[in-house]
């Protein structure tokens, strides 16, 4: 049983006799803390039941955490998407609630821990460069980590789920542009180059991108959850439950790709240490535990980012073509679902659950579906001020007249992963409401319309998304922009549009654009399109390439919530235009009721 918001039953423990167990465990192994961060062993960002410590522990069900447990304190940290929730979810009377801008799990550590204290963690849960900023921060009071295996919460969570074993599948070339083989050897090419004799893969993504497979063993996201090791000569060593796998699949993959048992890797990456192998790990990706035995055993360890992130990152000629596809079959549902909400809404029987069922019914009538990229957030009314709300059957609400419905989804198909965000006046709404809706829908056509040279990265342009907020003396605390996977993550690095934002934007790359302004306990306003990196030859000079944005999702945006005055000529025409297109493809694909409300909802901007 996974609680969520709900009070514990009598069977189960509260949460304040949770935290009391888990502190009782630190005093039989000696130990002054205890570190309990949100991922699963593959570093994924959502997590499949079993691996959900924090909400057994906390009830806290969002997907961005991090609890620290000292005998006498505790605190959680999250980001500015889930500060709100975390209020709402998490015991103030248990632990200390922080953004994790404003303070770090490492800077709360030095604070409050004694002299040469020592605290535990789970090897397989941090990445190599976590534990060694976590040793740097705690050198001033000559504290220890100490890794701890098997984890203490999952000694404590007695009725912890089992693990889903459903079979990883392959993904046809007509889908990804390349075949595995053709990608190994190219990387392998690479490998040689850099004297590296194998590579260490994580990243479940990676995996999948590597190998052309897929798998349902988390939520939202078709990732295989195994790791592997490529050789200089294109030989994968991949690493996978046997009820995972398939003759089915291994006649796919080729003689080079050897499937092994998840336990073999140890032995295996301690053979590559003992033979001096140089191994290329991405320290920001590869669990301790993984490294431990190739630095035990002797092997040259060469830190590099994972060298299939960047080429997954940049979509190949099938790749773009088939997001390009998703995102017209997703716009038509969501063009469907518009005039279906506006033709209700009067009824006054609506509520955030019943839009979330019809959007997701829209789109899986469609080609190719294979179910939401991510938990539907449908905020109405103050819940859109929770940055990343979810409606439960306890929190559902109305739909009212004078209100804003934020509502942020998206979903995965064979040929492409969308998400977007659109924000619905419902009725009438204030001036302030309409101003506001503006200035964030200026910011987004500003980050749409950049121009910019190659070599540019997400840092550079977050600002221009948040220009017309900050005249005012506003802003927002998340993201401007993630990048999106070709089924796969619809939260994909290395690139994204934020102050974080290092790596250049590339040719082929898919990235959010969505400003935000969010008033609590009021509502939410937020704007999101996927857009696709692209060469712009008509200003390329001989000195820099020059490189733009092209939208890829279809929906319009709601004219009743503008501002008009507010936008300047050409941001009308960026409207207009954007609108036309919208209007141009989608129509064919729509019934004639659905088609004149689209004709309506984008007619140009005076």
């Amino acid at each position: 049983m996974i609680l969520d918001t709900s009070p514990s039953s009598s069977s189960s423990p509260s949460y304040a006799e949770r935290l009391a167990a888990l502190r009782d465990e630190l005093i039989k192994l000696e130990l002054d803390g205890y570190l309990v961060p949100m991922t699963d062993i593959y570093q994924n960002e959502y997590v499949a039941p079993h691996d959900r410590r924090i909400r057994w522990l906390t009830g806290f069900t969002g997907t961005a955490g991090y609890v620290v447990v000292l005998k006498d304190k505790a605190a959680f940290f999250t980001d500015g998407r889930y500060t709100l929730q975390a209020k709402e979810q998490v015991s103030s009377e248990l632990y200390e609630l922080f953004d994790g801008m404003d303070k770090s799990p490492s800077q709360w550590l030095g604070e409050q821990i004694a002299p040469k204290a020592v605290i535990g963690f789970d090897p397989q849960l941090h990445t190599v460069l976590q534990v060694e900023r976590l040793e740097t921060s705690l050198l001033t009071k000559m504290a220890s980590l100490v890794p701890v295996e098997p984890n203490l919460v999952n000694t404590l969570w007695t009725d912890r789920p089992t693990p889903k074993t459903e079979p990883f599948y392959a993904l046809e070339e007509r889908y990804t542009g390349k075949t595995s083989r053709l990608k190994r050897r190219e990387l392998a090419e690479t490998m040689k180059k850099n004297n590296v004799a194998a590579t260490l893969l994580t990243d479940p993504a990676s995996v999948a991108w590597l190998l052309n497979v897929r798998g349902s063993d988390v939520p939202y996201t078709p990732l295989p959850c195994s790791t592997a090791i490529l050789h200089d000569d294109g030989r994968v060593d991949w690493f996978v439950e046997e009820a995972k796998g398939s003759p089915e699949l291994d006649a796919t993959l080729g003689s080079e790709v050897t499937r092994h048992a998840p336990e073999a890797i140890g032995p295996l990456l301690q053979q590559l240490g003992e033979a001096k192998k140089r191994v290329q790990i991405d320290p920001a990706e590869s669990s301790y535990a993984l490294m431990l035995p190739l630095r035990q055993a002797g092997a040259e360890l060469h830190r590099a980012d994972d060298p299939c992130a960047l080429p997954r990152a940049c979509k190949n000629a099938t790749e773009t073509q088939g997001m390009i596809a998703a995102h017209e079959r997703d716009g038509v549902a969501m063009v469907r679902f518009l005039c279906w909400l506006d033709e209700n809404l009067p009824s006054g029987t609506l509520s955030e659950l019943k839009v979330e069922e019809k959007l997701n019914a829209l789109r899986a009538e469609g080609a190719l579906h294979r179910g939401p990229s991510f938990s539907t957030i449908a905020g109405s009314g103050p819940h859109g001020a929770i940055v990343h709300y979810r409606a439960t059957q306890a929190s559902d609400r109305t739909l009212d007249q004078g209100s804003f419905l934020l509502l942020d989804s998206g979903a995965q198909y064979l040929d492409g992963t969308t998400d977007i965000t659109r924000t619905i006046p419902l009725g009438e709404v204030t001036d302030e409401m309409r101003t506001l809706f503006t200035l964030v829908l200026k910011g987004h056509i500003a980050l749409a319309r950049a121009r910019f040279p190659e070599g540019t990265s997400g840092a550079e342009l977050d600002t221009l998304a948040r220009y017309y907020l900050w005249q005012r003396g506003l802003d927002y605390s998340h993201g401007t922009g993630h990048g999106v996977g070709s089924y796969l993550g619809v939260h994909e690095g290395p690139q994204n549009i934020s102050r974080r934002g290092t790596t250049p934007l590339c040719v082929g790359m898919v990235t959010s654009n969505e400003p935000g302004y969010y008033k609590a306990d009021a509502f939410g306003i937020r704007i999101e399109n996927l857009q696709r990196v692209i060469e712009l030859p008509d200003i390329s000079g001989p000195e820099r390439k020059m490189l733009g944005f092209e939208p890829l999702t279809l929906a319009p945006f709601d004219r009743r919530a503008m501002a008009l005055g507010l936008l300047c000529a050409e941001e009308k025409e960026w409207l207009n235009t954007y609108h036309t297109r919208v209007r141009d493809e989608l129509t064919p694909h729509l019934d004639n009721m659905t088609a004149q409300w689209l004709e309506a909802a984008t007619a140009p901007l005076l």
